[in-house]
């Protein structure tokens, strides 16, 4: 757990492996998880490393298994996963897998073209039988002269076929064939035009669909016959068949030749037929008995290809013996480490221990935090921001707590609230089956991956609903009102009369009964549910609630900022940042707070008519303007206290712009002659002078060398000056941005509001028949714009707002996110498809 406050600390490693032992000792760290190894091969082409050809072969595995999967998903069978985590496989076990894929693909590739093959004949045989059939009835004599297929001038041109012309040359002849139906209107077109109309077509749709053995997907067909004389239309017309693509076939002219061919087609379906379903049955039963091992060598082939990637990372001695590696990993795991290396090396039959030694680097190492279900959803959220520089202060423990309620601030209400929290207690009932549904949509992924961030989110909304007293624009009289409406007056009591003819009646606080003393005891009392100016009193509550929210979190953050300097040594941040940083924020925005806290509990109902506003206390403390007699103070010696907070803050303004630089300038200079005054331990006073001219050591944990970085004042001078002014009107900025808490918390009411008023009372205010079959149509429409508008659209606009507020009015008081992730060489992670994560 301490890695979730700071970052684990981090180590590089050398590792000395035995080129035997390198596959299996990598295959164990994978297991494991625990390290991330550098490229030492970073001028080496990708093509030219040593394991280029292993990489290769699985890759090859890799097309074979994406091709087996396709045949499965075409074939509708199911691939079994046992969620069984099976170890890589050892380099001599590889043959064998890839023996076993190729064979698998081999004799599939086989069966597919033997059955495309009988595909195409069962359609073509098809395609013939159909057209025999309409054939035949055409070549049937007069009482055929009403066919479907062909009309009366057909007949007369079959009695053409059989009678000498004097005039023809020739005797008449016929093609005949099946065409696809969308081309046959192009077909006859063409047909006619390029014949110059020398030709007679007619045809036919066919009834049934036919499955094309290539695309598998049914066709519709039309058969055809084109009457021509003379060779040369015999010739234009199969052109013009070819071109579209018809299959032409050859049609008897005797009835009894048409009939025993007709026969032999049949006989040849039925055998097609017979064989198709064998060799489909055949073709099942290899991908059934596949499918039970598809996802284990999918893993295997994944391992051995992300072993053989790491090994190319490493270096190979002059021996051609000893690879060698070298890893960041945490402190902590040290030991699990070398116990996994041992591992392997048992594993691979090796007698050579590896050799594990730790080296000493200038290079910043990554951030680790150690996460978990829960934590690592608010964890991303700060990771989306910026990856924490090494060992500075993580802010996801606190956003743990602190995003989920500033969401709430913003989102209150009981019925939304607890709305997503039944959506938030699905997804973490169903967690696992969820889980193995993920990746088909990004949407439910994101929300699916932040469920423990939307509990948290719904259990607080349904906290500061309590607070708000509100649930779908109602209140809850739990305890019952403080006000009571019997009260004496000088002039009577509020009888019933009263009560009916006025519109507005005004309780007065002031006057004895009417408010009992007593607030109410949890959040705001009921009536002013009711009240004329809600709005108005609700506006001021929560405007003020907004302030003291945000200046609590920001300066809690400027206080995280100490524990950043403390650990790294940085006594002159300590007292030349943070304390003039918290004496400024303090003073100014920190005294505002307890103005409005002092005039919460200084004033009752009897003297709050006469407090004075804060805001014209707050801008004459800036003035110095205390002159109007008119205005009355909130305490003694108020003047004294606000005029020593007014010059505290403007003393802590140079306080930040001036002493660092100079300071820093100072202690340069003085390396400077203590370096020259010992020239013969220079290595020495350059660690003296860079410990000095870098106070902040997350800065100078950076990529490049320090020792190499020249001391440069002005640019020194110009970024305290930068980070004084940005701090200064930050915390103004700052300030009015947490304001969004007000605002966005009242829209959200007053749309609840809207919504009930506009829609949902529509029904209850009716009393006939009609109003209560019209409620369920109206509740309906109530559920949904309820969902669409203020879950969904509001809910997204405070979760965005919060966001904005962590990552700039939090984070930026003591985060830097200058850092880069640790990236660990995880088996786990590339499975699970996020390898760069």
């Amino acid at each position: 757990m301490a890695s979730l406050f700071r970052s684990e600390e981090m180590c590089l490693t050398q590792l000395f492996l035995q080129v035997e032992a390198a596959y299996c000792c990598i295959a164990e760290l994978g297991e494991l998880g625990l390290v991330q190894l550098r490229d030492l091969n970073q001028s080496v082409s990708s093509f030219l490393r040593k394991f280029v050809n292993e990489i290769r072969r699985c890759e090859v595995m890799e097309r074979i298994l994406r091709f087996l999967e396709t045949e499965m998903e075409k074939a509708d069978i199911v691939v079994q996963d046992n969620g069984e985590n099976c170890p890589a496989p050892l380099p001599k076990n590889m043959i064998d897998l890839e023996v076993v894929l190729e064979k698998l693909e081999n004799d599939l590739n086989e069966v597919n073209r033997n059955q495309k093959t009988l595909k195409q004949n069962f359609l073509e045989f098809s395609e013939l039988k159909h057209l025999l059939k309409k054939t035949q009835d055409f070549f049937q004599t007069g009482a055929n002269v009403s066919n479907d297929f062909f009309s009366e001038d057909t007949v007369h041109l079959l009695e053409l076929q059989h009678e000498t012309v004097a005039i023809a040359p020739g005797r008449l002849g016929f093609i005949a064939g099946v065409i696809r139906r969308e081309r046959i209107a192009a077909f006859e077109r063409l047909l006619w035009r390029a014949c110059r109309g020398n030709v007679y077509m007619k045809q036919s749709d066919m009834d049934v669909l036919l499955e094309d053995p290539t695309t598998l997907e049914p066709v519709q067909k039309s058969m055809f016959i084109v009457f021509f004389q003379g060779e040369q239309l015999r010739h234009k017309v199969k052109k013009i068949c070819n071109g579209f693509h018809a299959t032409m076939y050859p049609c008897p002219e005797s009835a009894v030749e048409r009939r025993e061919m007709e026969a032999v087609v049949k006989s040849r379906i039925d055998d097609l037929t017979t064989v198709l379903n064998q060799t489909e049955s055949h073709r099942r039963r290899v991908l059934q008995e596949a499918a039970k091992n598809l996802r284990n060598w999918q893993v295997k082939v994944k391992k051995i290809k992300a072993i053989y990637h790491t090994l190319n990372l490493c270096n190979i001695d002059v021996t051609q013996q000893c690879l060698i590696a070298e890893m960041w990993c945490p402190v902590a795991d040290v030991g699990r480490i070398k116990k996994a290396l041992n591992r392997g090396k048992e594993r691979s039959g090796s007698s050579v221990a590896p050799i594990m030694t730790m080296v000493q680097t200038n290079m910043a190492p990554p951030t680790f935090n150690r996460t978990n279900r829960f934590t690592a959803g608010f964890q991303n959220i700060v990771d989306a921001y910026g990856v924490g520089a090494y060992r500075e202060v993580n802010p996801a423990p606190y956003t743990i707590i602190t995003f989920p309620f500033l969401f709430a601030v913003m989102f209150g209400d009981c019925g939304h609230g607890a709305i997503l929290l039944g959506f938030s207690l699905y997804m973490i009932i169903h967690e696992k089956n969820l889980g193995a549904q993920r990746g088909s949509n990004e949407i439910w992924d994101t929300f699916f991956n932040g469920r423990y961030l939307t509990l948290l989110m719904s259990i607080f909304s349904i906290y500061t609903g309590f607070i708000y007293n509100d649930c779908f624009a109602k209140a809850f009289n739990i305890f019952g009102s403080s006000w009571h409406v019997h009260a004496m007056f000088h002039n009577g009591t509020w009888d019933a009369h009263v009560l009916e003819n006025n519109v507005l009646l005004q309780l007065d606080p002031a006057v004895p009964g009417v408010f009992s003393g007593n607030p109410y005891p949890f959040g705001i009392d009921p009536i002013w549910n009711i009240a004329s100016n809600k709005l108005t009193f609700l506006n001021s509550y929560k405007m003020k609630m907004s302030v003291i929210l945000g200046i609590t979190q920001m300066t809690f953050g400027i206080t995280l900022s100490l524990f950043n300097h403390i650990y790294f040594k940085n006594t002159m941040n300590i007292l030349l940042q943070f304390v003039p940083e918290m004496i400024f924020i303090l003073c100014l925005f920190g005294y505002l707070v307890f103005m409005i806290i002092y005039k919460w509990c200084h004033y009752t109902v009897h003297t709050s008519r006469f407090a004075p506003s804060i805001l014209i206390h707050f801008i004459n403390m800036f003035l110095f303007n205390y002159s109007d007699s008119s205005i009355e103070p909130l305490y003694e010696h108020q003047k004294e206290v606000q005029s020593l907070l007014v010059i505290l803050a403007l003393i802590a303004v140079p306080w930040m712009l001036l002493f660092k630089p100079f300071i820093l300038l100072s202690n340069h200079r003085k390396a400077q002659l203590r370096l020259q005054s010992t020239p013969h331990n220079s290595t020495i006073s350059d660690d003296i002078e860079v410990e000095i001219l870098q106070p902040n050591q997350m800065s100078a944990e950076s990529h490049r060398d320090e020792h190499d970085e020249e001391f440069n004042f002005g640019d020194i001078f110009v970024h305290q000056a930068i980070h004084t002014i940005e701090f200064c009107l930050g915390s103004i900025s700052n300030t009015a941005s947490y304001l969004r808490l007000w605002a966005l918390s009242l829209a959200h009411a007053e749309l609840s509001e809207v919504l009930w008023t506009m829609v949902m009372h529509i029904g209850l205010s009716s009393a006939s028949w009609a109003g209560l079959i019209g409620v369920f149509i109206i509740f309906a429409i109530f559920a949904v714009l309820t969902v669409a508008i203020l879950l969904v659209m509001e809910g997204l606009s405070a979760f965005l707002h919060a966001l904005r507020l962590h990552w700039v009015e939090f984070q930026n008081k003591f985060y830097s996110g200058t850092g880069y992730k640790f990236n660990p060489f995880s088996f786990k992670t590339i499975l699970d498809g996020n390898p760069d994560e």
